[in-house]
Order: structure tokens, then sequence, then C-alpha cells
């Protein structure tokens, strides 16, 4: 019977196992940490954003540039495939009325326990607290709790993540291992990043709580997404989804009453009497709640008195900011093992039998399900391609 060796064991590492363990190969899956997915179960706890459900067009424009190299990928398990996968697992899922796809039970830990059982099931085992180190005299080189122990299998998925949330295990040591190997890489940066904001103490009492019916805009990049205003500054789904205009040199604004367009925002300022206070002004002509004119005081104080010119700003309220915060706090990461460094098997092209799957690859997506869906698709391909290459 061949083997495999699948180093790390978020959703790109499992399913590059069991896809190789399907094929008939006898697999062992290592991860230097206590126990397996992590970060998984992390990115889980306020409900598991599997997949999205929407045409493959529209799926795959998520990916930016990436599109080209992860079309065959996510062709071969998309959206659809992802829900059937884990309804195989006995995990019901519902989509949301935006069109993303959760398990009912919302968690990832019961999904993970299914999918260990059937991983078990099928032969594949799992050893935690070995760290991959490299490669000696050909073998894969571990640092375990015994000791340094050597591995070499007939073929090897590395499935280690990107750079962020380090504590659950992505913490980019690789890269040092590949680039020592001739593997091209491309920098790290943040994606999905929360925005570093120094708030005044005139923001204290609103933070921790939330910006909604609100969009975002940062160069080309958009959202109606809400954003929560932390202690750190501003973060959420709407955030994230145009952080990369940040990183990219792009300003960010934000329209507090994106449903009006700046004439009809004018005329109802325009409206109010004119003894009426401006705070009292912009709840009763515009309905902004505490949080949106502590915000716009905060980044335009003092405002402009005259409709036409405070409308504008509420239009289009430039955020100061200090740029993302550390890519250890992002939801995931660009950057890691360039496509030109694999071929279109997924396997690196400087080390033969040596596949990579996951966020390894430099790719990125916004949140929203695509992450995980690609992950699983591209561990899928990684193992079929794997299984086959080994034969």
């Amino acid at each position: 019977m061949k083997t495999a060796v699948v180093i790390g064991t978020g959703p790109a590492g499992l399913m590059a196992a069991e896809t190789l363990g399907a094929a008939g190969l006898r697999v062992t899956l290592y991860d230097h940490k206590p126990s397996p997915a992590r970060k998984f179960l992390m990115a889980g706890k306020s409900g598991l954003n599997l997949t999205k459900a929407e045409s493959a067009p529209a799926f795959l424009s998520a990916f930016a540039e990436a599109q080209p190299h992860l079309r065959p990928m996510l062709a071969a398990m998309g959206a659809q495939d992802v829900t059937a996968w884990a309804e195989a697992l006995d995990q019901e899922v519902f989509v949301g009325s935006t069109g993303r796809v959760f398990p009912k039970a919302m968690k990832a830990s019961p999904l993970l326990r299914a999918w260990l059982a059937r991983l078990d099931g099928d032969g594949v085992s799992i050893k935690t607290r070995w760290r991959w180190t490299g490669w000696s005299d050909g073998a894969l080189a571990f640092d375990t709790p015994d000791g340094e122990r050597m591995v070499k299998p007939d073929v090897t998925v590395l499935a280690l993540g990107g750079a962020s949330w380090a504590r659950l295990g992505s913490d980019g040591h690789w890269t040092d291992l590949l680039g020592a190997q001739g593997v091209e890489l491309a920098p790290f940066a943040p994606a999905n990043a929360g925005i570093a904001v120094e708030w005044t103490k005139h923001m204290t009492p609103h933070l921790g709580g939330a910006l909604k019916g609100i969009a975002l805009t940062c160069g080309p990049y958009a959202s109606r997404g809400e954003a929560v205003l932390s202690e750190r500054g501003l973060e959420g789904g709407g955030v994230y989804s145009v952080s990369r205009g940040l990183r990219e040199g792009h300003s960010l604004t934000v329209d507090l009453v994106p449903d009006l367009d700046a004439e009809m925002v004018t005329a109802r300022l325009s409206k109010v009497a004119a003894k009426t206070s401006l705070s009292n002004t912009l709840r009763k002509a515009l309905k902004l709640d505490p949080a949106k004119s502590a915000l716009l005081h905060e980044m335009a104080h003092p405002l402009p008195q005259e409709p036409a010119a405070l409308a504008s700003l509420i239009k289009a309220l430039p955020i100061r900011h200090s740029g993302l915060r550390p890519i250890d706090e992002a939801i995931s990461t660009a950057g890691g093992v360039a496509w030109s460094a694999v071929d279109e098997t997924l396997m690196l092209r400087a080390l033969p039998g040596v596949f990579v799957a996951g966020e390894m690859l430099d790719w990125e997506a916004p949140t929203g399900g695509y992450l995980i869906t690609a992950c699983l698709a591209t561990g899928r391909w990684a193992g079929q391609q794997a299984a086959h290459w080994s034969v």
C-alpha cells in the first residue's frame, strides 16, 4: 500500500487526507498543535459559514487574481458540492438571507467530530505535537515529544495555512523551509483585517456597538455590511470586505445613509427648524443613531452648518486610521506559495511529489463562505492529484 503524509489539519489538510484515504493510500496526518483543526473550530464559534449559495461565475469572481488558477478546483468542488459533503456527514444545513450556507448546529465542532470519525473509519491516523522541520536525506523531519523523527512517504501534501492566528497553528514557519528549497513565495499580507483607529474619549460610550445600514468604500472595493466599533478600531464583515483597499493605499469613506442620495439628505437637513440643535437635526432628519452621530463628530468635528456641506460629509465620511490591524489578527492572509511555483496539479515544481493546498497558496477572498470552500476545494484537488502521482 502506498503511503501519504498530510501536514496540517485545517479543512484543506483534512480534505486532502479524506481524498487520499478514499483512493486507497495509507494516510497519516501531522499537526504541531495538541489537537486538530483549531482555527477551523474558532472560526465556527460565531457560526460556521461553509459556503455561499450563488451562481458559479459570481462565486468565482470573489477570488480576484487567483480566478484562473482556482477555476477548475472550484468547478470540481463548488458551493453545491460543499453542501452535499456536509450533509453526507449528517450535518443539516440552511441558507441565510444573504445566501450564506451554515450547518443548522451553527458550530464547527459537530461537523469536525463527524469528519474525524469518517477519517478514522478510512484508516487515516493523526499524530499531534509533531512539528515539521523540513527534510533530511530525502525524508520529512519532525520535532516530536519523543525527539526528532523521520518519515519517508510516497507522496506529501502540505496544508499548513497562512500567517494569521498563530496561536491556533497558522504561524507561517514553513516559508523558511520552502524558501530554502527554491520555492517561489509571495510576501504575506493581512486579508479580511480590522482597521486600527485611535479613538478619542468621546467615543468611549459607543465602543462595542455596531454601525448598521452603512456603506463602506475604499478604492475599488465597496461593501454594505455593518461595522463594529471596537476599542482597537473598526471590525466586522463590512470592514473586512474593503480592507484590501487600505492595503493598496486607498482612502476609506463611510456612507452613513446609503439609501438616500446627497440631494435627499440636503433637503431633509434644510427642512429642520433653525433653532434645532445639530444632534437633534441629525436624529430627526436622518434618523442617525448615537453610534453613527458619534462617528460623524469623531471624524469631522467641527461639523459644517450648511446643509449641502454636511450632507456631503454624511454621504462620504473620511475615516482617519492607522492602517490595518496586525497580520496575526487578520481573518486570513494574502501571499504564500506563488502560483508559478506549482503546476496545474498543485505539485511544487521544485519538489516532485510534494503538493500544497489551502491558505498556503497565494489567493485571497472575502469572508462569506469563500475561504472555507476554497480550502476544501484545493485540499480535494491536491489529494486527488497526489494519489494519481503516487501510482
